[in-house]
């Protein structure tokens, strides 16, 4: 049987590492969670799910569950960094472009220098 080939790509996958300065925006879960839903709205993204959980210095770990894939983050205060990573999938349109404003958007509001920047065309 002869394999089909496609020139599908689900969508793209972008992986952050950031440095962030102050501590306070990575002990803030809830300011983060406003911060996401503002995107979801400027994005028309639409959230299926959140889940969090805070440690005993505040960091935390997000990920919010979209009907297009995800966006999660982990901080890490003591050493003033955070890991993000964004997936935009779509079958009707190429939403790399809108990933790489959400992840812009990210960096912005950490007000963060990246230490890694990777993405992966799913």
């Amino acid at each position: 049987m002869e394999t089909e080939k496609y020139d599908y790509s689900p969508g793209l996958h972008k992986l952050l590492t950031l440095k962030v300065a102050g501590a306070s925006k990575l002990t803030d879960v809830t300011a983060f969670k406003n911060f996401t839903d503002s995107i979801l709205a400027t994005y028309g993204l639409e959230e299926v799910g959140f889940s969090k959980h805070v440690f005993e210095n505040n960091s935390f770990t997000a990920a919010v569950c979209l009907k297009e894939s995800h966006i999660c983050i982990h901080t890490w205060p003591e050493f003033g960094q955070l890991t993000l990573d964004v997936y935009l999938c779509n079958y009707m349109q190429d939403n790399a472009p809108k990933v790489r404003l959400v992840a812009q958007d990210y960096i912005d509001y950490f007000d963060a220098e990246i230490l890694k920047d990777i993405e992966v065309n799913r």
